[in-house]
């Protein structure tokens, strides 16, 4: 358990570091605003998905997950 909650910690550090770095440089990309929202959203949800998935991962070495969430 102790080990799960270690591999959490640090996958949302990386994934804090990474979100960090594209909020830094999107600015630095020259974009009209739809496309720069587009891409801010994407970013978003492809970095939640990351998340979930690497929780639900990790967890289910430990909790008895549902069958329709096992990812193996």
């Amino acid at each position: 358990m102790i080990g799960t909650l270690i591999g959490i910690i640090i996958t949302l550090i990386i994934v804090g570091v990474l979100w960090w770095a594209i909020q830094q440089l999107l600015p630095l990309i020259p974009l009209p605003e739809p496309f720069r929202r587009i891409i801010y959203v994407l970013m978003v949800v492809i970095l939640v998905l990351i998340v979930l998935y690497v929780i639900i991962a990790l967890l289910g070495g430990v909790v008895a997950m549902p069958t329709w969430l096992h990812l193996r």
